[in-house]
């Protein structure tokens, strides 16, 4: 009985595991395509300036691949940690409320979850801020002002919408009690996703808005046109306050005890995890970035301003050697970040897991 008891406690423990490596994975997957978007950069940014260097040419008008390849990388993150909330979730729902292994992975997950809507959000305001005269904007091709500007933003909210949907109106064991509509919706999950959804939708109208306007006329957006967006803006925010707070009052949660000592230094790691990695992590990706940034060369000039060697931007080769000296550094960060937050919240919240569960195979 014991041993069965114990074999079934490991194997819903596996899929703790599995929702805490699942948001490192994602940030594995943004790593990549973040310096695969740097890269897709400096490759074509060297277009802009022609082979006659900083003489006049004509703007290139093109689709910048790198903008795609940063969403990739925060869309592949922020619905990794989606998908490691709802394992997350189900452990807990297995193992119990009191686990602390299942508690810290739930924490980590919604944790990452809010990082990859925070990333979401600069993305796509990035985007808007960056397109006002912008080659882009200025582009005289529809589409490419169309592929380049507007749809890397809608797909941007798009991606906000629905992780926030996914990961908190409908979740597992979440506003599923009372009557529900043709969808399969309760009024609480209406009120909610509305509250959700509702201030980021309409940012992004006014956001498109302000595109818009700034697309047709070509001039710096006037004062009105600013007050106009702001005016969606708050209207957006204030609907999703109302359906918020209609939301909350057909929520009521159980009291549950709580250990404050316990709570504390489960607490207390799980902070001094997430430091950790943040820390490690942001050193990883400004060193890929600053890896890739060394293959491109700008003219030089001696001190009478004559150029030195080729009068363009030039972009070395991928070598064999600039992979070891400068990206592998970066990539071996990224690394200890992601096994070192791994360990930890593991190693701090599984002992005390296991001994529950051979405590209570032995009453069994």
């Amino acid at each position: 009985m014991k041993g069965t008891h114990y074999a079934e406690s490991m194997k819903k423990l596996s899929l703790v595991q599995k929702a805490i490596a699942l948001p490192l994975l994602g940030e594995v997957w943004g790593w990549l395509f973040f310096v695969g978007a740097i890269y897709a950069g400096i490759v074509q940014g060297q277009n802009e300036y022609g082979t006659s260097g900083y003489q006049p040419v004509p703007p290139a008008e093109y689709v910048h691949i790198g903008t795609y390849l940063f969403l990739v990388a925060i869309a592949g993150f922020a619905f990794a940690a989606l998908s490691s909330q709802r394992m997350a979730i189900k452990a807990r729902i297995q193992l119990g409320e009191e686990n602390l292994l299942g508690r810290a992975a739930q924490r980590f997950a919604t944790l990452s979850v809010v990082l990859g809507l925070a990333f979401g959000a600069v993305f796509a305001i990035g985007n808007f801020m960056g397109a006002f005269g912008s080659t882009s904007s200025n582009a005289q091709n529809l589409a490419i002002r169309f592929f380049d500007i507007y749809l890397p933003i809608l797909l941007a909210t798009a991606m906000v919408v629905l992780v926030i949907l996914g990961a908190f109106v409908f979740r597992e064991g979440e506003h599923n009690e009372g009557v529900k509509d043709k969808r399969g919706l309760t009024e609480t999950q209406r009120a909610l996703g509305l509250g959700y959804a509702m201030p980021i939708i309409t940012t992004a109208a006014a956001i498109i808005f302000g595109l818009i306007v700034y697309d047709v006329t070509k001039t710096t957006l006037q004062v009105w046109v600013w007050v106009l967006i702001q005016v969606v803006v708050v209207a957006g925010v204030v609907q999703g306050t109302r359906f918020a707070a209609k939301a909350k009052q057909g929520v009521i949660r159980p009291q549950r005890e709580r250990r404050v000592l316990a709570a504390g230094a489960a607490g207390l790691n799980f902070v001094l995890s997430i430091i950790f990695g943040a820390v490690v992590s942001i050193m990883a990706f400004s060193y890929g970035a600053d890896a890739v940034s060394k293959l491109q060369h700008y003219p030089s000039y001696d001190l009478n301003g004559n150029v030195i060697g080729e009068n363009k931007l030039t972009i070395d080769a991928i070598t064999f050697t600039w992979f070891i000296n400068d990206l592998l550094p970066a990539l071996v960060l990224l690394g200890l970040a992601v096994v070192g937050i791994y360990w930890t919240l593991v190693s701090r919240n599984s002992d005390a897991k296991v001994a529950k569960g051979s405590e209570n195979g032995d009453k069994a």
